[in-house]
């Protein structure tokens, strides 16, 4: 008697059948349950080890796909750098990065359409998409424009590196550091840390100062305001000498003091000191500065009360 309920209750028309007999008994009238019929029709209908063996499929899929661009990554990182050795092609982190996200993108996309192939109702939709290919491309192309745009100004920029992985840059009055290059955006991190996060569109338009393209040595300038009455070739001395006295200033690049504006009351020395990076010119200007003033105080030169660092 159980297994017989059992085997009703697993098919939905009996089930469908017995409610709308309780609910014509509790009504005393026959009730037309018409939903619960369509309802009882559509999990009929279903292949219940069908679906399962499907999600079973696509799952592994998944998991074949991610791990195979894992792999594929891996041995990209591994083995790019390799054969650009011996085939003599240059071909630095910013290239062997961008080819890395390329071929990973490729795989994804592949894991994708074999998703699609493990559902017939998407076939159809496959189909009538690639039927209407032309209207729908162009859809399509306009709503993506901008991620098409950011993909495409990616592969420029890893091809004709404007600036590359590693790079001290400033950009909108930021200073720091590209630390990464996605097929959609470039990531600059900050002398405090902070993540800037550009679309590569943005950053293959908009003038960007690359401090290290080629060399990493830089010219940085520190100005001197001075009272209009003070000794200027004393303040110019006193600027050289403690410049040099700086451990990384490189003492024998060139080196020059110059009256870059002077006004009714005050004068402006602007100092010009080769530095070994951008990454440090900063602290070695303020550095400069803070002694500079000390000497000017000690010595009784009257400096302005602004003082800046360009």
């Amino acid at each position: 008697m159980n297994l017989s309920r059992a085997m009703s209750l697993a098919d939905p028309q009996l089930v469908a059948d017995q409610i709308q007999y309780q609910v014509d008994s509790a009504a005393g009238r026959h009730i037309d349950l018409a939903s619960l019929r369509l309802l009882a029709d559509a999990i009929e209908g279903i292949d219940i080890v069908y679906i399962i063996v499907t999600l079973i499929v696509i799952t592994i899929i998944i998991i074949l796909t991610r791990a195979a661009a894992g792999l594929v990554d891996r041995m990209l990182r591994n083995h790019i750098p390799q054969v650009a050795n011996r085939m003599e092609v240059r071909m630095d982190e910013t290239m062997q990065l961008m080819i890395r996200r390329i071929v990973s993108a490729a795989i994804y996309l592949i894991g994708l359409m074999l998703v699609i192939l493990q559902v017939p109702q998407l076939h159809s939709i496959a189909t009538a998409m690639l039927a209407g290919a032309g209207i729908a491309g162009l859809a399509i192309g306009y709503a993506a424009k901008d991620s098409l745009s950011n993909f495409t100004s990616g592969i420029f920029i890893a091809l004709f590196q404007p600036f590359r992985v590693g790079d001290l840059v400033d950009f909108r009055n930021e200073y720091g550091q590209i630390e990464d290059l996605t097929l959609r955006h470039t990531v600059i991190r900050t002398s405090d840390n902070r993540r800037i996060f550009v679309p590569n569109s943005i950053m293959s338009t908009e003038p960007i100062i690359n401090w290290t393209i080629r060399e990493k040595e830089i010219t940085w300038s520190v100005d001197f305001d001075l009272e209009r009455a003070a000794d200027i070739d004393r303040a110019k001395e006193i600027i050289l000498e403690r410049a040099r006295l700086h451990p990384l200033v490189l003492a024998d690049r060139p080196m020059s003091v110059q009256l870059v504006s002077s006004r009714a009351s005050e004068m402006l020395l602007r100092l010009e000191v080769t530095v070994p990076g951008r990454n440090v010119a900063k602290r070695v200007g303020n550095e400069i500065r803070e002694a500079v003033i000390k000497q000017f105080e000690a010595e009784g030169l009257p400096p302005s009360s602004q003082s800046r660092s360009d």
